[in-house]
């Protein structure tokens, strides 16, 4: 198996993906503070302080020691035309290996980016990478609240299959919610070869 790191920038047809770094600061800030609205229906409670910048700079630089580590890999995405703009991210944390080899995803659009397929162009450049040579994760999965209708049509466009259901999963927006666990495995996994 191979131990090589994914690479840092992706490039798709409309989209320009990168791994966390500080100098995103900014753009990262812009991005939350444009969408805190947006997801807030969707994202668990934050304290007061976590959109400041400080915070931001601090995560995003932890962002980079667990990319470095192989621990988690978060891509923030801009449109190629438009690379100081952030539009989105894709994070795949609790990467495991051993027996495993499973990685937890998550990701979220700007609100005016909804509606033109971004979201689904991102995941697979970065499914790609994650089930590449470089990373070689045999399953990613998901996990999405069942009303969230535009997150599950975008796993199920994907390939991702609903596995099961995991009631009061997490505390968002006021309330324990149940959640639908989807998973991906990776079609080019070598069954005959030990992790």
């Amino acid at each position: 198996m191979s131990n090589a790191m994914p690479a840092f920038v992706l490039h798709t047809e409309r989209l320009l993906l990168r791994a966390p770094t500080v100098a995103l600061t900014a753009a990262v800030v812009d991005y939350q503070a444009r969408n805190m609205a947006h997801f807030a229906r969707w994202d668990p409670p934050y304290p007061a302080d976590f959109f400041a910048s400080a915070a931001v700079t601090e995560r995003l630089a932890q962002g980079e020691q667990s990319f470095a580590a192989g621990s988690a890999y978060r891509y923030w995405f801009s449109l190629r035309d438009d690379p100081a703009r952030l539009i989105g991210q894709v994070h795949l944390s609790q990467v495991a290996r051993g027996a495993f080899q499973n990685a937890i995803l998550g990701y979220s659009l700007d609100e005016q980016a909804q509606g033109l397929g971004l979201m689904r162009e991102a995941l697979r450049a970065v499914i790609a990478e994650m089930f590449g040579a470089q990373v070689r994760l045999h399953r990613i999965q998901a996990a999405v609240r069942p009303e969230n209708q535009r997150s599950r049509a975008v796993l199920q466009a994907l390939g991702f299959a609903q596995e099961g259901l995991s009631r009061r999963y997490l505390f968002i927006d006021g309330q324990w919610r149940d959640h639908e666990v989807y998973a991906l495995l990776n079609p080019q996994w070598e069954h005959d070869l030990a992790p």
